[in-house]
């Protein structure tokens, strides 16, 4: 059995309290992020969803949305993950402690008359793991620093998915409202028509009109009704494209959509803008830019820890051995303090400080180049803004109130007699076409608006 004395007790009651002395400075207690936030509603195991709001909205399309996007989850998990490497970052190194004994086997008790004699070894060592050169030398800042970069840069990244995404949802809510806004008029034509076909058949039988005029006016009903079949089924891969952006993982229920989103009015941001004033609220608003700007901080904070790499990680340790016990023994007990650490002859990190300096230069090209393409994409959103507003103020101001009453004085004059059925029936398709012209000009135009915001990394419309 090893017998320890006195001394190796009290060594040993040292050893172990500089392992919890380091351990709680080293602790992830200190300095440590709070806990990350419980998944969203919408995260997998997440309790079922509730249906879906009826008629839906474009305000509870982006909610449930915010809620339940797949992209959006995916993009919290990458947060997540840079809060970790920040945790680890923020990370102090824990201490090394090591310790053995054992038998010495060229040990011969007749040759030790002294107390203390003994054939047991006992050492075990201390080290710091270079912690305290680590905080003198800023290693450790200048990973935090670069993890903290990081994680905002994930932060807006999240966010410009988001606003990326809401620019599709809201569009493809546009084309989906258009699509309910046609079916309707389809189906109000197509009733239209089906009149038109009677009045035509009645003159037929009485010698009125020729068969002729009874095809013409059958054609026109039957392509009518194929409107309704055609607006039937854009209406429904307008809702089940809307349903998956939006995050619906049940089966798709039966909804209808809000169609007052689409009513033409100009935000208010909008009214008096300029590409100028847009610009200018890009470039402070775009999340983009700013999720590039603190890549490129991080950048810079990792080229400086790779340069300060060069300086070596110095470890402080203590040792202690002994053979036998107390002061008489073969080896009385030592303690012995060393300082350790790699000499950088060979290899200066070039390689590491080679990378850091070109990724560096990449995410400020990178910069760069977001700057410019939000120019580009405030501009091209303000001509498109412009041009749908001036198409939609036309049909609204004039041309959709002209088509109607030439079609109506059309019809008055071939009740009358003094229009063909000829000029009845291209009345009617003008003022068709005008109409399905109309809205989706509506959808165009609602779209532009979406787009500018999206260029803005704003919202003009609550």
């Amino acid at each position: 059995m090893c017998i320890f004395g006195w001394e190796m007790q009290r060594t040993l009651r040292e050893i172990v309290f500089l392992c919890l002395l380091g351990t709680t400075l080293g602790g992830p207690s200190v300095g440590a992020d709070p806990p990350p936030p419980p998944l969203p509603s919408g995260s997998p195991g997440a309790a079922a969803e509730a249906a879906l709001p009826n008629p839906l909205s474009l305000g509870d399309a982006v909610r449930i949305f915010r809620e339940r996007g797949f992209d959006l989850l995916i993009a919290d998990a990458a947060v997540a993950s840079a809060r970790g490497d920040l945790s680890i970052a923020r990370a102090y190194q824990n201490p090394a402690i090591s310790g053995g004994a054992g038998p010495v086997f060229t040990y011969n008790p007749n040759l030790c008359d002294r107390p203390g004699c003994s054939d047991v070894s006992v050492a075990g060592t201390v080290s710091d793991q270079g912690l305290l050169f680590d905080q003198v030398i800023g290693k450790r800042r200048l990973r935090v620093r670069a993890a903290k970069a990081a994680l905002e840069a994930a932060r807006l990244s999240r966010s410009d998915a988001e606003r990326t995404l809401a620019f599709q949802l809201k569009q493809q809510f546009a084309q989906g409202a258009v699509s309910a806004l046609a079916l309707d008029f389809a189906r109000e034509t197509a009733a239209k028509t089906a009149q038109t076909f009677q009045l035509i058949d009645l003159r037929y039988k009485a010698g009125a009109v020729s068969e002729a005029d009874v095809a013409r006016a059958e054609t026109d009903m039957l392509e009518a009704q194929q409107a309704v079949n055609a607006a039937e089924q854009a209406l429904a891969q307008a809702k089940a494209n809307l349903v998956f952006l939006v995050g619906v993982r049940a089966p798709i229920q039966d909804f209808d959509l809000d169609t007052s989103a689409l009513r033409y009015e100009v935000p208010e941001p909008l009214q008096q803008a300029t590409a100028e004033s847009l610009l200018a609220l890009a470039l402070q608003h775009r999340p983009d830019l700013a999720a590039q700007a603190s890549q490129v901080e991080s950048s810079a904070a990792s080229l400086d820890l790779a340069k300060r790499q060069r300086i070596p990680d110095i470890s402080v340790g203590a040792a202690y051995s002994q053979i036998g016990y107390g002061q008489a023994s073969v080896s009385p007990p030592a303690v012995v303090f060393s300082l350790s650490f790699t000499l950088p002859l060979l290899y200066q990190y070039q390689g590491e400080i080679a990378k850091a300096e070109a990724d560096l230069r990449a995410q400020s090209v990178r910069r760069d180049k977001i700057e410019a393409q939000v120019g580009s994409d405030v501009a091209t959103a303000f001509a498109t803004f412009q041009a749908t507003r001036s198409r939609v103020e036309r049909m609204e101001g004039r041309l959709l109130e002209r088509a109607r009453r030439a079609r109506d004085l059309v019809e008055f004059q071939y009740k009358k007699g003094a229009a063909s059925l000829l000029e009845l029936l291209d009345a009617e398709r003008t003022f068709i076409a005008t109409n399905v012209e109309y809205r989706q000009n509506l959808a165009d135009y609602w779209t532009a608006v979406f787009q500018v915001e999206q260029a803005t990394g704003m919202e003009f419309r609550p």
